[in-house]
């Protein structure tokens, strides 16, 4: 059955493990970050994630419920009922609870239990006497018995005001004759309006009571709750001894173990709110190493290096029969480098917060650096050793085919002879000297796109080890961080 003062589950879940790895993923992304982060933000943010870690050693995957109650309201006795155990003191052997009881379901709690003062003789765990299946579906539950709220020991109410705040849901268990108790609506119900989703009123003792003037008796307390601004807290009439609605009871207690505990709640939206107050040192959205922008930033730097002209003037001096001097790379001005990092660092950092900018800066080579080893990765690719001799042999063999064509054709003319050997002599120069000057061309070419290549493919490693790969290294972190923020 659905009670309105249970809420939905929810689809996340909160337990130790997920709020542990949150925790250690927060602390990690801080500990890579540690110039990035303001002390002044990570201090306090690291002082929080202590807090929560000190919650979690306690486990959150337990459900705290506590029955509260006055004298004689039959807490102890519904403990009992809800338990199935004889454990708590009732009637004639103790008149008043004086020490909380714990009975657990599911894993240890013993952490839990020392933090909310049990004692070791005031715990049973319910796993522990060979129970049946049953009892699954209340794994992870704490069930408390309190002591009395309107007790005269001082020492008693102080357990109460303990337990109030770090209980999960509070039961409040009254009788037909003490349900409007200024000390429970006054000094208790009224100053927990913000808690109406954890609690729950149960009249009990209603055995006791004619059948008749149970409806009444109901009405009057849903309106003093009513009255007391509680108008979400559900109340229901039971009997300890008889076993009326406990089991309804005990379903509404299953269906609360089933969500997340108040102390995996506080602890994720304690998580939650760290993260926010530290979303200021990250970009909002992804930043990253962007190999377009390095392939722009190779380029300008080959074309500043003079590396162009160079290949220019390898392929003229090739393609000639006579070879021409060949021009040589220079130093990139440190105008021209400058302006190719701050191009780069413009595109790349796009986004980030000043202190990530001040990192990448510092990590990236300096103008000085990155032209320095520019001319180094220019000037160590080397010039195109020689001339090809069988192209040099084709082109003079054909010259020296059309000159002695020529004079044969000549000589032929005036004495008189074979002409057409002649012309075919010429034909054969003239094929082999184009022949010769195309291959030429073309290797020259070939020549000339190789030197650039190399240049290039050295030019860009100089941008990776210097740029490209510096910056991926802090935005790295930066991922880590917007990652462990929930970006």
């Amino acid at each position: 059955m659905t009670h309105p003062n249970l809420a939905p589950v929810s689809s996340e879940v909160l337990d130790a493990a997920h709020l542990d790895a949150r925790l250690a993923q927060i602390r990690a992304a801080l500990d890579a970050c540690p110039t990035e982060v303001p002390a002044s933000l990570a201090y306090p943010a690291r002082v929080s994630l202590d807090e929560v870690a000190e919650r979690l050693a306690l486990g959150v995957d337990h459900t705290v419920v506590a029955l509260f109650g006055g004298t004689g309201s039959g807490k102890s006795s519904l403990f009992n009922a809800l338990s199935q155990l004889q454990f708590a003191d009732v009637g004639a052997r103790r008149p008043t609870t004086s020490r909380a009881a714990a009975c657990t379901w599911g894993d240890d709690a013993n952490a839990l239990l020392d933090f909310l003062g049990v004692s070791d003789q005031r715990r049973i765990r319910r796993e522990s006497l060979l129970d049946a299946s049953d009892q699954d579906e209340l794994a992870g539950l704490v069930l408390l018995d309190v002591p009395d709220y309107d007790s005269v020991s001082t020492e008693h109410a102080l357990q109460v005001d303990r337990l109030v705040p770090v209980a999960d849901v509070l039961v409040w268990v009254v009788d037909p004759q003490k349900y409007a108790d200024a000390a429970l609506h006054e000094g208790y119900l009224r100053g927990l309006g913000a808690r109406q989703e954890d609690m729950l009123l149960l009249v009990n003792q209603i055995d006791t009571l004619p059948a008749s003037a149970v409806d009444t008796l109901m009405a009057d307390a849903r309106s003093l709750l009513d009255r007391d601004g509680l108008t979400e807290v559900k109340v229901l009439a039971v009997s300890a001894t008889r076993g009326d609605n406990v089991k309804d009871v005990r379903n509404m207690l299953c269906q609360r173990v089933a969500r997340a505990s108040n102390a995996a709640r506080t602890a994720s939206a304690e998580l939650d709110a760290i993260a926010l107050r530290l979303r200021s040192t990250v970009a909002p959205k992804p930043v990253n190493v962007n190999p377009e922008f390095a392939e722009t930033s190779t380029t300008s730097l080959v074309q500043a290096s003079g590396a162009h002209a160079v290949a220019a003037s390898v392929r003229s001096s090739l393609s000639h029969v006579f070879a021409r001097a060949l021009a040589r790379p220079e130093p990139p001005s440190r105008a021209a480098v400058e302006a190719v990092r701050t191009t780069w660092m413009r595109r790349t950092t796009d986004g980030l917060p000043p202190a990530w900018l001040r990192s990448i800066d510092r990590e990236v080579a300096s103008p000085e650096a990155l032209g320095a080893q520019t001319a180094e990765a220019v000037g160590s690719v080397p010039f195109p050793g020689h001339r090809s001799p069988v192209l040099d042999l084709a082109w003079w063999g054909g010259v020296l085919a059309m000159v002695v064509g020529l004079v044969c054709g000549v000589y032929f003319f005036l004495r008189g002879g074979p002409l057409l050997l002649a012309v075919a002599l010429v034909g054969v120069g003239v094929l082999l000297a184009v022949v010769a000057l195309v291959l030429r061309r073309k290797w020259a070419k070939r020549e000339s796109e190789n030197y650039l290549t190399q240049v290039n493919a050295r030019v860009k490693a100089v941008v990776e080890r210097g740029v490209s790969e510096p910056a991926d290294e802090v935005l790295g972190r930066h991922r880590l961080l917007q990652s462990a923020l929930g970006l």
